[in-house]
């Protein structure tokens, strides 16, 4: 079947003209996790993690992907002739450096102009210089070849009052223009939908987990323009947005908005998040281009003191259905037949109990065995494995709550466990306990951390293939820049941000033995300001996801002292907050949970 689609697509590229024909994994936002009626990628080459991007040209095909899915996508692109191409790794080119290779002399390279940025369809025209090619932007192929295409999410859009948000629409937008003002800048075009929905306290379903509605936003000094999906925005909510100043367009009229601006007028906007096509019509009009990271990206992964009360709650309730699953899983594995989507689908029984909780914030990670090393596997019908007494299970879920998102990873032992085993999961812990530890000077960003979550395993020649952290959303995208921990420094700019108080990011070292199992321990820590000395002002993490990790699986004698002493206090921390919450024999299991790690002498 995916040889057929892609024979399709060859047979219309041959029709329009066209040598190339690129397909990224993104919608009209680039934003990482898309919408069914966006999942082009996914149905011409049938590889579906959320990264990828896939190159069609008249004689073959290739797909890119990280190393989060090298694994599965060697499997589902099993016998559909389409090239698995491994991102970063050596002698691999850039999906770059493959078309200007490929494309023939004035060649004709084609995409959706709406989903490919500004930034990537600029470099697409310098690596087709050399050949003389052109580029069609204009079409989006998939709406031919993919007859029975899913139709555009139109979901309605709610409010997320202030007493989650801690500052009012009105308050934030005049925020944004005073940064406009300093940047010179007369309009600002916003096109990432988290950004759109943090700045006007409005959520939405348009995009599965993440709380976030199809839009884009015209800030001026004095205007503000929504283009939105009429049918998503109720009246009552449109009346109340008019009264804060907002004007609601239709969505696709952002283009006509886009090619009417005056010219020569200083427009400012993040060329990795505004398509395209947008920015075609822009340079079209001779506009003055202020590319830069959106102002709102840094206020958003600052939360404010409210957010961060209500951030902690969310957490103590995920952590109540997370004890409460592995209570569960504890006394019936080997006792009966438990599977990976019966465990998945418990776990968002347990969460969807609490009456704050909306929804899941990804899709859960349930996986045994060898499933665990495929670092983003999730189990459907034909991959479903039971659960067996032997062995890891990783767990990597979390959900969206008014107060908060959370995302939390746990590995634990169902059963006897080999010393290797048992290596592995301490290195991890250790590497996972190291950062959570760190007190730096402020300035520091991830790059400048990471080596403290990877050092055990490096020290091993050891190593784990993604990154160690990343920022999370506030009812929002569970993966949120500008902060990450990483040991590779972004080309992309704003992205080696620097750690600031109120940033919330994940703490996620792994370990993956490719057929055999996977191990991945990860906490939440909030970025807090420590002392201020002569050498400048320090800062610390505070954990802010409490849930046990399984000491069964933890070799003792490889940790040093510091290292248990932490994990005994955060299990303390863990007991005396979760403890009180749970049923008796809940409780009585939290307990033997978090008894004190010992060492052996």
């Amino acid at each position: 079947m995916i040889k057929e689609r892609i024979q399709a697509l060859r047979s219309l590229m041959l029709k329009r003209g066209i040598d190339c024909y690129l397909v990224p994994t993104a919608d009209y936002h680039q934003s990482e996790y898309v919408g069914e009626y966006f999942k082009l990628r996914a149905f011409l080459s049938g590889f579906t993690g959320s990264a990828g991007t896939l190159v069609v040209t008249r004689k073959e095909a290739a797909l890119w992907t990280d190393g989060r899915y090298f694994v599965q996508a060697a499997k589902e692109l099993e016998g559909s002739g389409i090239l698995l191409m491994k991102m970063g790794e050596e002698g691999v080119p850039t999906t770059e450096e493959y078309i200007e290779k490929n494309i023939p002399k004035d060649g004709c390279l084609g995409f959706d102009g709406r989903t490919v940025s500004a930034a990537l369809g600029k470099k697409l025209e310098q690596c087709i210089k050399s050949k003389h090619g052109i580029i069609a932007w204009e079409e989006d192929l998939g709406d031919t070849v993919w007859a029975d295409r899913p139709r555009l999410s139109c979901e309605p859009i709610y409010r997320l009052e202030e007493c989650y948000a801690g500052k009012s629409r009105k308050g934030k937008i005049e925020e944004l223009r005073m940064e406009m003002e300093q940047r010179g800048a007369a309009v600002h075009i916003l096109a990432s939908l988290d950004d759109i929905a943090w700045l006007l306290n409005l959520r939405g379903n348009d995009i599965v987990y993440n709380p976030v509605f199809l839009s884009y936003a015209a800030v001026t000094k004095d205007k503000f323009v929504l283009f939105v999906q009429r049918e998503a925005v109720e009246e009552s909510l449109r009346r109340e947005l008019e009264e804060d100043g907002i004007t609601c367009q239709s969505y696709f009229s952002v283009y006509q908005y886009a090619d009417r601006l005056a010219a020569k007028e200083a427009i400012l906007l993040d060329e990795e998040t505004v398509n395209y096509a947008i920015y075609q019509a822009v340079t079209g009009r001779f506009c003055r281009i202020i590319d830069d990271r959106n102002p709102t990206a840094l206020k958003k992964a600052v939360k404010n003191e409210t957010e961060i009360r209500n951030l902690k709650t969310a957490h103590i309730k995920d952590a109540v259905a997370l004890c409460r699953f592995l209570y569960w899983l504890s006394e019936r594995v080997g006792k009966e037949r438990i599977t990976e989507l019966d465990a998945a689908a418990y776990i968002e029984k347990l969460r969807r109990e609490d009456p704050d909780c909306l929804g899941l914030s990804f899709s859960t990670i349930a996986a045994y065995g060898a499933n665990a090393a495929m670092c983003h596997y999730s189990p459907t019908e034909e991959s479903d494995t039971e659960i067996r007494p032997e062995g890891f299970f990783l767990l990597d879920s979390g959900g969206q709550y008014w107060q908060g998102t959370t995302d939390i990873t746990r590995t634990v032992a169902v059963g006897p466990l080999t010393r290797e085993q048992k290596k592995h999961f301490t290195l991890v812990l250790k590497g996972n306990i190291r950062l959570a530890k760190a007190r730096f000077r402020y300035g520091c960003c991830g790059a400048n951390l990471d080596y403290l979550a990877r050092g055990p395993l490096w020290e091993c020649g050891l190593d784990y293939n993604h990154g160690t952290g990343h920022g999370v959303g506030y009812l929002l995208n569970v993966h949120e820049g500008p902060n990450s921990i990483r040991w590779k420094i972004s080309s992309v700019p704003g992205e080696n941000a620097v750690l600031e108080e109120g940033m919330l990011t994940s703490d996620e070292p792994g370990f993956y033995a490719e057929g055999k199992y996977g191990i991945r321990t990860e906490n939440l820590l909030l970025c807090r300001k420590a002392e201020k000395t002569e050498y400048g002002q320090f800062m610390e993490f505070e954990p802010v996801t409490l849930v046990p990790i399984d000491t069964t699986a933890v070799l003792p004698e490889m940790m040093r002292e510091k290292e248990i002493q932490w994990l005994n206090e955060y299990h303390e921390r863990v007991y005396q907050t979760i403890g009180p919450l749970l049923l008796e024999k809940e409780r009585e299991w939290l307990r033997k949970a978090t008894l004190p790690l010992k060492k052996e002498v």
